[in-house]
């Protein structure tokens, strides 16, 4: 862990204590991490994401001051970012290596731990709600492909054509992409490997929910699947310790058990929120060699974002406080 990780950590936890945090309820969300420097997004699209952001905020919140549950309140924030064009989940997913779009997503709730999720679904809109149905209506914990279709039909969740899901930036960096082989800068092909959207929340009475959706890796073959809709990887929720949802490079998140792996160390060696999420990203993560990062917010209502990339779209909301944040050396005051 280098010292600007301590800044920056120490930043939002500074921020959160002066803001009011552990005032309840309150939610955290983010939108992928990877190569997100200044300069890469146009101010127009700038303002764009930090405006899906904060709607996704303001829904979840709204929701539970309202006497909703969190997890009412991370589908209906990660819907909302699947239905934005601008994160790799839902309308804006990437493309597999075929040029079509294969979704993943999953749901967990902290208070019964409960948990539901699809996998490399081509015609759902909103795969988070599907995670949501395969939870609440089945006895399984994850379905995919055709019979994760299937069940969502059964439930009445709406369908869409394949092609909804693809946005015109997805399909020209899709094409530069083949052409290029080989020959693009290491940062568009770092890149490629990231995107995923995900929330974390916690309501008035005190329990936990994570969700987190994606459209995968670029260029993906064989039906690959990440971390994002397994449990324990890519996100966890456990009333007693935090609720995580991860974005990154989905092969090493899923060998460590990330999401799980920061909840443990809570739960079985009396870390705070922030070591346990810096040990897991600055150490472990870092030094089997992959990158990303995660969002989470512990039973006190104590939330970090910890990553270990250039940037991660990510905000937060509370009674006292709500931010946005895009780039690693933004105040999120």
């Amino acid at each position: 862990m280098n010292f600007s990780h301590l800044l920056f950590t120490a930043a939002i936890i500074l921020s959160s204590a002066l803001n009011g945090q552990n005032s309840l309820p309150a939610i955290i969300i983010h939108g992928g991490a990877g190569t997100i420097e200044r300069g890469m997004l146009d101010a127009e699209t700038e303002r764009a994401v930090r405006g899906d952001l904060q709607a996704a905020l303001d829904a979840g919140y709204a929701l539970m001051r309202d006497g909703g549950s969190a997890l009412e309140a991370v589908e209906i924030a990660v819907t909302l970012l699947e239905d934005s064009p601008f994160f790799n989940a839902g309308r804006g997913a990437v493309m597999t290596a075929e040029g079509k779009h294969e979704l993943d997503a999953s749901v967990m709730d902290g208070s019964t731990k409960d948990a539901g999720a699809v996998a490399g679904v081509t015609t759902i809109k909103n795969p988070v709600k599907a995670a949501v149905a395969v939870m609440h209506h089945s006895p399984h914990v994850m379905l995919s492909g055709p019979g994760a279709e299937a069940f969502a039909r059964e439930k009445g969740l709406e369908e869409v054509s394949n092609a909804y899901f693809t946005v015109p930036r997805i399909k020209k960096r899709f094409t530069e992409l083949n052409k290029a082989e080989g020959h693009l800068p290491p940062e568009e092909k770092e890149f490629s490997k990231f995107g995923t959207v995900g929330a974390v929340a916690i309501d008035a009475s005190g329990n936990i929910a994570a969700a987190t959706s994606t459209g995968g890796m670029m260029n993906k073959r064989y039906g690959r699947i990440g971390d994002s809709p397994l449990i324990g990887a890519g996100t966890y929720a456990h009333d007693a310790t935090c609720g995580v949802s991860a974005t990154g490079h989905g092969e090493y998140f899923i060998r460590l058990g990330v999401a799980k792996d920061i909840s443990d160390q809570m739960e079985y060696a009396g870390k705070t929120l922030a070591q346990s999420a810096e040990h897991t990203i600055h150490k472990k993560l870092h030094d089997l060699g992959g990158t990303g990062g995660i969002i989470a917010l512990d039973s006190e209502g104590n939330h970090v974002a910890v990553f270990n990339t250039a940037g991660m779209y990510r905000g937060f909301r509370n009674e006292g406080e709500s931010w946005t944040g895009i780039y690693r050396n933004e105040d999120p005051r």
